[in-house]
């Protein structure tokens, strides 16, 4: 597997490339220190596609994983350039800004992980996860839990839900789901970046919620695959609209991408109608601005962050995504995306020819 973060010698390397002004396959131009916020999700693979990005290019990304709602914050102040968000800009949210186009980078899998003694295979449905974040399931022994996994001890305790406290794709996905399969969730809670959960505890980050998991007894909590397996986690199995009990893999992210997907690639793909998918699956964007002149910016730093999501988009960027724990993108998305970055301007100029 990859390294997850830059290594010493690679930063030295890195800003080597960066001195010498980069190499041939930036296309001879001056290597660029990019920045961009946002989700927490794609994190341990943006880690990796950076510095492999470096290597290629010389251009440098700093990325500063603050939730997806402060990484869209970012980019509306203009003060980035790009937002990572693992929801998609609302019509409203569209309108309030310039025009942007969304690039999604990998899919992955947004996972329910709990911390129960002796438990290492738990079945969930999507009517069961939204009543115990409603706080009406509130114990693990409940005969709602007991009936669907009878050959499971589940203990006689409170259960402790843990959930997002900052603005959140992930939460966005998570309840985007829970709207999807519960009436009950969709009229008192509804899906959003933000949701007032009734009980629990709150935790900042994939990686605060994953850690407060770890660490506390009887939790239950929706986190990244990829925090899940770091913090060795188990996760339950979800039903899906087939009737499947499905653990996230990149064959099932994959397969709740099997349907349309429209030329903007803004769309939900959870609790896909596919057999085999994992109901909870998601992409993850990137958001630039369309036209590419503001905040000072020059010619040459638009340049280089479209030649960024160039070679995200690449073969060789989404084979990395299943060495952690994500799934490639599908090709119809690849190619609208490789379309969409032709609308890209600069001083109203396309950027790519």
């Amino acid at each position: 597997m990859r390294k997850l973060f830059l290594s010493v010698t690679t930063l030295i390397v890195a800003l080597a490339m960066v001195a010498c002004g980069g190499n041939a396959d930036n296309g001879g131009r001056k290597a660029q220190e990019l920045s961009g916020a946002g989700a927490t999700f794609p994190l341990p693979y943006y880690n990796v596609v950076f510095e492999q990005f470096g290597h290629v290019n010389g251009d440098q990304v700093a990325y500063g994983g603050i939730g997806s709602g402060g990484g869209v914050r970012n980019l509306r102040d203009k003060i980035v350039d790009f937002a990572g968000s693992d929801a998609f800009l609302s019509d409203k949210e569209m309108a309030e800004m310039a025009p942007v186009v969304h690039i999604p980078t990998c899919m992955g899998a947004v996972v329910v992980a709990y911390n129960l003694d002796g438990v290492n295979d738990l079945k969930l449905t999507g009517e069961l996860i939204a009543d115990i974040f409603a706080g009406e399931i509130k114990m693990w022994n409940d005969e709602r839990l007991t009936a669907i996994n009878p050959d499971v001890k589940l203990p006689a305790e409170a259960i402790i839900p843990v959930y997002r406290s900052d603005g959140s794709g992930t939460t966005f996905v998570f309840t985007d789901y829970l709207t999807k399969v519960s009436p009950k969730w969709a009229e008192n809670f509804g899906a959003g970046k933000s949701v007032n959960f009734s009980s629990g505890q709150a935790a900042k980050g994939n990686p605060g919620v994953a850690g407060v998991i770890k660490q506390t007894k009887n939790t239950i909590g929706y986190v990244g695959s990829e925090y899940a397996f770091a913090q060795k986690l188990p996760y339950a199995r979800v039903k899906n609209q087939r009737g499947e009990f499905v653990q996230p893999s990149a064959a099932s992210i994959s397969a709740a991408a099997s349907g349309v997907i429209p030329a903007d690639t803004r769309c939900s793909i959870t609790n896909a109608d596919a057999a085999g998918a994992y109901p909870i699956s998601t992409f993850t964007w990137m958001i630039i601005y369309k036209e590419q002149n503001y905040s000072d910016r020059t010619k040459e730093q638009a340049v280089a962050t479209l030649d960024l999501l160039k070679y995200i988009l690449s073969g060789e960027a989404q084979q990395i995504t299943s060495e952690v724990h994500y799934a490639p993108l599908p090709a119809k998305a690849k190619d609208f995306s490789l379309t969409n970055l032709k609308s890209v301007t600069y001083n109203g100029e396309a950027i790519l020819q």
